[in-house]
C-alpha cells in the first residue's frame, strides 16, 4: 500500500495534475488531504488503473478526504504562460480551495513555484508513493476526462471521446482535415507530416 505522508506536518495535502502532452483542451490539476490515519490500499497512481477503478475510487476519494479540489488552466492560458506554469497554476488554483489549507504540500513530479509560505516537496513518480498524491492523480485524470467528453459533444471531429485531446494518428489527421478547434493549444505542435503517421 502506498504511503499515507512525507513528513509531520498536518494537514499534508498531495497535489498532481492531468493533461500536460494533449493537444487539446484545459490542464487539469487536483489537491487533496487526507486525515493521518487513513488507508486505502486500493489507492495508486491513476495510470495504472482502468478507467471503471478509476471512477470508483474518486467516489471514495471525494467521501474519506477531509479536503478536495479540482482546477482547471484553459489551451489560451496554456498557450499564453506554457504547459508548465500553467500546470502549476493549477495546482495553486486546487490548493487554494483546500479548507483546511495545508501545513505541507506534496507533489508529484520535480517542478513547482511556492505556493505562499507552506513548505513543499517534489516527489517524482509520487502518484505511485503516497495516498493523496494518487488520489490528487485519480481526481485530476477523471474530471478532465469528463470535461473532454462534454467538448466531444459539442465538437466530435476530433474523436475526444477517445483520444481525450492527445496525439493520435487519428487526432492528427483530423487536425489536418478540419484545422484547430477553439480548444486546441496553439503552442504546441498540431500537424505532423503524412509520412509520420
Amino acid at each position: 500500500m502506498l504511503s499515507a505522508r512525507y513528513g509531520k506536518q498536518e494537514p499534508e495535502a498531495g497535489c498532481d495534475e492531468a493533461g500536460r502532452g494533449p493537444l487539446a483542451g484545459p490542464v487539469f490539476a487536483a489537491a487533496v488531504i487526507f486525515d493521518a490515519s487513513y488507508r486505502n490500499p486500493r489507492l495508486d497512481d491513476s495510470k495504472k488503473l482502468g478507467e471503471k477503478a478509476r471512477y470508483e475510487l474518486r467516489e471514495e476519494i471525494m467521501r474519506d478526504a477531509l479536503s478536495y479540489a479540482v482546477a482547471q488552466v484553459d489551451a489560451g492560458e496554456i498557450d499564453r504562460i506554457n504547459i508548465l506554469q500553467a500546470s502549476i497554476k493549477a495546482m495553486h488554483m486546487a490548493l487554494a480551495r483546500l479548507d483546511p489549507q495545508p501545513a505541507l504540500i506534496t507533489v508529484d513530479g520535480n517542478r513547482f513555484r511556492p505556493y505562499g509560505k507552506v513548505p513543499h516537496v517534489c516527489v517524482v513518480k509520487g502518484d505511485g508513493k503516497y495516498l493523496s498524491i494518487a488520489a490528487a492523480s485519480i481526481l485530476a485524470k477523471t474530471f478532465r476526462d469528463d470535461h473532454m467528453l462534454r467538448l466531444h459533444e459539442q465538437c466530435p471531429l476530433y474523436g475526444w471521446d477517445k483520444n481525450k485531446g492527445y496525439p493520435t494518428k487519428e487526432h492528427y489527421q483530423a487536425i489536418s482535415r478540419n484545422g484547430p478547434s477553439p480548444w486546441h493549444r496553439r503552442s504546441f505542435k498540431l500537424y505532423k507530416e503524412p509520412e509520420l503517421f
